[in-house]
């Protein structure tokens, strides 16, 4: 976050440098950060605990948490002491219940969505955290959003290796797949600052990473680990015989591979060895998968447009179910959220799934007729604004417009938002839930 203050008390020398001198954050007082933070509700605290450990660090010493814990349960006052016993169940039960606003929202309130132009072509990757959406696709820029204001706070330009297949980041660097290359951005520069030589390999599909490793899948059923301390390839792990076409961490470090004809592979990073090998019943190539590390269930999605949840601590099917009539290219949820799964793909229409069963509780495409403009915070950024409308499971989804439900491509969850990338040339749409606006 950066402040400015005006140059009023500065000497004269730095007045005629610059109308304006930078303030970040940093440099304030805990009374000014414990004041920000405290116009704040409880949802939105949260989610700033998760932005930074300076944040984090401030608002625990603040006793913020603590004080919103108490309110909600109907206790006021500020003579109270939180022993360090149960600091962990205060925490995590304020937690649960920022969570169960979130599931409220996505699963019955209205849709509010904010579009704008991304890129100048098409977006096919999105990754959201702290706040912040990281976008790329076929243009050689990948571009990071705030997901608040709508303005893009970094530009990362693609080295000319390649194009652009992947990527994700964390609070100091951003990692891409740029053709058989792995590259590294730190957060505050625009150029690459390594590029991955050597190794080799067929084209990679897909990419995950979780520091300090990065794995590329490849069409020859094979991942490649990438050392990103060491900068260099460390180790080849066979998973598929054909294509490997989605990855995945679990917490446990194991690696967690989709490919064709439904197969899942799931190998032991420490040891490389596989450790079990699942099948959906459809046979259909997997597109997508992501896992719940809070539940210790993954979810996958197919070509066919069907989902599949597994629980890999007995290594068992626990649902199947066909929830789009053709391709799903994307399943998310929000972190520690065990209720609800987002579901994109060729069809457009946002759907939300119950996690536990497989079905589908509602499902969202945008009201064309209702588009209005939004003053965004960038003078040069145009910011439409319309309303989502909820379809149920039995809607016929071949009569409505194809400008109410352009194809996703991928999409990201958090608190009480929804973020969608497409393929129509130069949107990428932004739902956002009650709450938000």
């Amino acid at each position: 976050m950066d402040l400015s203050t005006s140059n009023a008390g500065l000497p004269p020398s730095n007045k005629r440098r610059g109308g304006f001198s930078p303030t970040t954050i940093q440099a304030l007082n805990d009374d000014i950060i414990h004041t920000v933070f405290s116009s704040l509700d409880f949802v939105h605290i949260i989610r700033c605990t998760a932005v930074c450990k300076s944040w984090s660090n401030a608002i625990n010493k603040s006793k913020l948490l603590q004080t919103l814990y108490h309110k909600q349960r109907g206790i006021f006052g500020a003579d109270f002491e939180v022993s360090t016993s149960s600091e962990g169940i205060w925490k995590r039960q304020l937690e649960d219940l920022a969570i169960s606003q979130h599931r409220s929202c996505l699963h019955a309130g209205s849709v509010d969505i904010y579009q704008w132009k991304g890129h100048s072509d098409g977006i096919d990757k999105c990754k959201m955290k702290m706040g912040l959406v990281l976008t790329g696709g076929s243009s050689k820029v990948m571009r990071l959003w705030s997901v608040e204001s709508y303005r893009c706070l970094a530009e990362y330009h693609l080295p000319h290796t390649g194009s652009l297949i992947d990527f994700n980041f964390d609070e100091s660097k951003v990692v891409g797949l740029v053709g058989s290359h792995i590259c590294l951005w730190r957060r505050n520069e625009r150029k690459n600052i390594f590029s991955s030589q050597g190794c080799q390999f067929p084209r990679g599909a897909c990419m995950c990473y979780v520091d300090p490793e990065a794995v590329v899948g490849c069409e020859d059923g094979r991942a490649r680990v990438f050392d990103m301390y060491g900068r260099k390839w460390s180790r080849i792990i066979k998973m598929h015989d054909g294509p490997i076409t989605c990855l995945s961490f679990s917490d446990d470090q194991m690696l967690i591979g989709g490919s064709s004809f439904g197969r899942i592979s799931i190998s032991d990073l420490s040891s490389d060895q596989q450790v079990a090998r699942l099948k959906t019943n459809d046979s259909a190539d997997l597109s997508t998968l992501c896992y719940n590390s809070r539940s210790h269930i993954l979810f996958t999605g197919s070509r066919a447009g069907r989902a599949s949840s597994w629980d890999l601590r007995m290594m068992r099917r626990l649902w199947e179910v066909r929830v789009s009539p053709n391709l799903l290219c994307s399943i998310q949820h929000m972190r520690d959220d065990i209720s609800i799964l987002a579901m994109g793909g060729l069809d457009g229409v946002l759907r939300l799934v119950d996690q536990q069963n497989g079905n589908i509780l509602s499902g969202c495409i945008m009201d064309e007729s209702s588009r209005k403009l939004y003053r965004s915070q960038s003078p040069h950024l145009t910011v439409t604004r319309k309303k989502g409308i909820r379809v149920s499971e039995d809607a016929r989804i071949d009569l409505m417009p194809r400008t109410s439900r352009p194809s996703i491509n991928c999409l990201a969850v958090g608190m009480q938002k929804v973020v969608t990338v497409h393929a129509d040339g130069v949107t990428k749409h932004l739902l956002h839930l009650p709450g938000q606006r």
